[in-house]
């Protein structure tokens, strides 16, 4: 399986089962379009009415039988039966999102949880329950040894308490168990003060802080309680907060909409406000919300993606350069085929605890009881419904069978497929687009720093 297209002047053919990433010349590329079910000498013939020498032509395609030999075109796939095989496996518990906080400070009109309530009652996770969720993670963490924790809500920081003595019990355990935590915290910015600032920096290795971009973007959609914009309230927050973070991790999120389907302007306003690391997500929500996307949206979509991977390309060669999330592709190791066919990990080896210690899958689980999985104390109750996430991967959907980029979503978010199609193993076609062509625009922006790279060591 290959898939072929031309971007920003480059010619790029991705081999899916080998990984392998070719930009070629148009005589390779036209040949290649034709190799699997053309006949070579057809192929001369065809090429030599396009004004191609044939020479060129025979010498093209040898070199293109030379890359099928060495496994990098029209490579067999290898692992639809290791698909099979990991339906059986073993899983243990790496990941738990606590979801500390089941009230916010903002009322995000667009906010999957409710406004932070997860159409449930406010609530704030004890110290009980989140010392709990360790030991239940330390006893369910198997082999293991890295562990991660992710901080969110609702907001986290409105449980600031919990947070600093759950950290703290994390970290009295590891020496015990041999275990190594991480820490994610997930904030709107609100509550950001010297000492969140610190203790962040001090514990956190990854933070994500939420902004959607140019003022009256962000303003529209994040606001108060009492209906106000919240963008000059958090932004000289987060400026401060990165400059003290340093070359430590973090990323600013922000979400677009109907409203901004121009997001790259959002996109490069984020950059210029000083922030180098960014993910803009497209929102998912009701169909009939005024600020939801539609298929009618997908060529603008696309457009303005490839705009994104262009001009981080000319920032990067100014040395003005930032990282995309959606574009943050390591051609050469990557995640392992396993990771690659299965995604997450949601309901098996990722799961996500409430302020009162239920099971979900994932947080865009929480409140939907058809997927309360059991508690912190009595385990998965419901081990038919984790089996069903165990089996689910890019080969148990029909859908994903012909797709080039299977290897890269490994069947797309279960949560997303629910919302949409009412089933885990559905698959929503409209985030598929999305996806596919921010892959042919990571790889293109992954092609053009290649070039450069030797480009540069030739001089």
């Amino acid at each position: 399986m290959i898939h072929q297209y031309q971007l920003n002047g480059y010619n790029i053919v991705i081999d899916t089962y080998s990984g392998s990433v070719h930009v070629v010349d148009d005589l390779a590329y036209e040949i290649i379009a034709l190799y699997e079910h053309t006949a070579p000498e057809e192929i001369i013939s065809l090429m030599k009415e396009k004004h191609y020498s044939e020479e060129s032509i025979r010498e093209t395609i040898s070199e293109i039988e030379e890359l099928i030999s060495n496994g990098q075109l029209f490579t067999e796939d290898a692992y639809e039966e290791l698909s099979i095989n990991l339906k059986e496996r073993k899983t243990y518990v790496k990941a738990l999102c606590l979801n500390v906080a089941h009230t916010c400070n903002l009322s995000c009109e667009y906010c999957f949880a409710s406004q932070g309530k997860y159409n449930g009652d406010r609530s704030i996770m004890s110290y009980e329950v989140g010392q709990r969720a360790i030991d239940y993670l330390l006893e369910h963490s198997g082999h293991h040894r890295n562990l991660d924790i992710d901080f969110f809500g609702g907001e986290p920081l409105m449980a600031w308490k919990v947070v600093k003595q759950i950290v703290a019990y994390a970290r009295s355990k590891e020496q015990e168990y041999n275990k190594k935590f991480r820490f994610t915290f997930t904030t709107n910015g609100m509550l950001l003060n010297d000492e969140v600032t610190e203790f962040l920096n001090q514990e956190m290795y990854n933070v994500v802080l939420s902004l959607d971009g140019r003022k009256e973007v962000h303003d529209r959609l994040r606001t108060t309680v009492t209906g106000k914009g919240s963008y000059d309230y958090i932004v000289p927050k987060f400026q401060q907060f990165v400059q003290k973070r340093g070359d430590q991790e973090y990323y600013v999120r922000g979400t677009y909409t109907k409203n901004n389907v121009d997001f790259t302007n959002d996109i490069f306003h984020i950059a210029d406000l000083g922030f180098d690391k960014i993910s803009m997500e497209p929102v998912i929500c009701d169909p009939r919300e005024p600020y939801a996307l539609t298929e009618r949206d997908l060529p603008e979509i696309y457009k303005q993606y490839e705009i994104l991977a262009k001009e981080m390309i000319k920032r990067s060669e100014q040395s003005e350069g930032f990282t995309f999330y959606h574009y943050m592709l390591d051609l050469s190791e990557g995640p392992c085929i396993q990771k690659r066919i299965t995604g997450c990990g949601s309901g098996t080896e990722y799961l996500a605890v409430t302020p009162w210690g239920e099971l979900f899958p994932c947080h865009q689980f929480v409140g939907d009881e058809a997927y309360s999985m059991g508690n912190l104390w009595d385990g998965i109750t419901r081990p038919e419904l984790q089996c069903q996430f165990k089996e689910s991967n890019c080969y148990t959907k029909p859908e994903c069978k012909d797709c080039w980029a299977k290897l890269y979503c490994s069947g797309g978010c279960p949560a997303n497929a629910l919302h949409a199609t009412g089933s885990i193993n559905g698959t929503y076609e409209f985030s598929c687009d999305i996806f596919r062509k921010r892959i042919e625009c990571s790889m293109m922006a992954k092609v053009a720093e290649s070039i450069r790279a030797m480009e540069e060591s030739e001089v």
